[in-house]
């Protein structure tokens, strides 16, 4: 079973940019991988989806803003986040979207002046 690990996050001010990779234990290549965020006292979201093939989707809040891309030679995600908001403050995950596996620690993103 693949496993995933979230890298990437930190302090960032208001409109500041921070990019968020996910590394696979294995192959994602066939898969339609996912990021997602949780907000303290919310429940999880997605925020955005890619497919094998690169079709992406994204939640209304952060289109424009956010970009997905992956990488399959290196078995890896990326969420790349600019313009980021205060709203945007979460722990943020990955892990596959039609076959996911144990939710990870993720990587926390905190975006404060």
């Amino acid at each position: 079973q693949v496993q995933f690990v979230e890298s990437g996050g930190g302090l960032v001010q208001p409109g500041g940019s921070l990019r968020l990779s996910c590394a696979a234990s294995g192959s994602i290549s066939r898969l339609t991988m996912g990021w997602y965020r949780q907000a303290p006292g919310k429940q999880r979201e997605v925020v955005a989806t890619i497919t094998s093939g690169g079709f992406t989707y994204y939640t209304d809040s952060v289109k424009g803003r956010f970009t997905i891309s992956r990488d399959n030679a290196k078995n890896t995600m990326y969420l790349q986040m600019n313009s980021l908001k205060p709203e945007d403050t979460a722990v943020y995950y990955c892990n596959g979207v039609y076959n996911p596996v144990n939710w990870n620690q993720g990587t926390q993103v905190t975006v404060s002046s």
